[in-house]
């Protein structure tokens, strides 16, 4: 059963002028209106926006959670059909705190309008959904779910690692589940991140880039600051190595023990720190010598996948109507089963 992954940024921006005709992708042209309101989504945002943002670990009862979700669902519905059976989730620090009000507010999203014109459409539409089911899983039991299910890889006991923007989780997975002892979060890639954007302002000025403008820079390693094209690869290495000794390392120590270390096969990274290879290096260098470091194919997608695994479970085998949606901090993935 393959599993196809959709991606879009994870910002949003209110948004009142018209655009008609400046992508000719729907994905790239996501706009929707709540109330009275408009906003750009996405890469929309990013390209059209001013000030594309989204609130880190944001509540359910926010705007930006809100539009994400509704434009993921409008996005799913593309590829699946009513009625549909929804998957999403939350870190572990607010989980327990979201869970009843996400199944709540997604269950009872009945439309969703949007402005088409973007993408060339003729103007606004309202698109008619029928949720029948929502489920809310952590996001690293979703990882952990989707790392399972890999059928070239069947791992028994392993440590996981989800390396999230706003996030890192941590834990010990067993084939009976994940073990509560060694279960763990900490800040997560953005600690990075704003450490290197404090760096780079002492000596240049980025204007007024949001941290999320900031870390598309991040990943591809390079900025343009006045004109003039900025190395970051340097810095971008020297903090995600801080990062790794003042968060990672020691969130890892103070919840993982010898005698879990010892039944162990392997360490797996999922999330999307997993991209950065100074970032990986740091776990091969401690952990190389008693653990096989393992990255699986696509891994800022495996929460997702997990959550849409889930789905197919709770809708007995029908994959036309399955989505598993995973709201990142830094992008929002939709996964569905392909040919569905």
């Amino acid at each position: 059963m393959e599993i196809q992954s959709v991606v879009f940024p994870s910002v949003i921006e209110a948004y009142s002028a018209q655009l008609k005709g400046v992508t000719r992708y729907e994905l790239n042209g996501l706009k929707i209106q709540e109330g009275n309101t408009d906003y750009l989504i996405g890469n929309l945002a990013l390209t059209e926006g001013k000030n594309p943002h989204k609130a880190i670990n944001s509540y359910v009862n926010e705007a930006d959670y809100g539009l994400l979700i509704k434009a993921a669902l409008l996005v799913a519905t593309k590829f699946i059909h009513d009625p549909l059976i929804v998957t999403t989730g939350f870190p572990l620090s607010t989980i327990n705190i979201n869970k009843r009000q996400a199944i709540e507010y997604i269950s009872g999203i009945d439309n969703i309008v949007f402005d088409s014109s973007p993408a060339g459409g003729d103007g606004y539409k309202t698109r008619q959904l029928d949720v029948a089911d929502v489920s809310i899983l952590g996001e690293i039991e979703a990882a952990n779910k989707a790392v399972r299910d890999i059928p070239e890889k069947k791992l028994s006991k392993f440590f996981i690692v989800s390396l999230g923007y706003g996030t890192v989780e941590v834990a010990l997975s067993t084939p009976d589940g994940m073990v509560k002892r060694t279960m763990s979060s900490g800040s997560g890639l953005r600690y990075a991140i704003n450490r290197a954007m404090d760096q780079l302002n002492e000596s240049h000025y980025l204007g007024l880039r949001t941290e999320h403008q900031f870390d598309i820079a991040f990943q591809k390693g390079k900025i343009v600051v006045n004109r003039r094209p900025l190395d970051l690869t340097e810095i971008r290495s020297r903090t995600l190595k801080n990062y790794y000794n003042e968060v990672i390392s020691s969130l890892i120590r103070n919840h993982w023990s010898d005698e879990d270390f010892n039944t162990a096969e392997s360490l797996v990274l999922v999330g999307g720190g997993a991209h950065y290879k100074d970032l990986v290096n740091c776990f091969k260098e401690e952990f190389d010598s008693i653990l096989e470091v393992f990255i699986p194919e696509r891994p800022a997608f495996q929460a997702s996948i997990g959550y849409c695994l889930n789905s197919l479970e709770l809708a007995e085998g029908n994959k036309s109507v399955c989505v598993g949606i995973d709201i990142g901090n830094a992008q929002t993935v939709i996964s569905l089963f392909k040919d569905s």
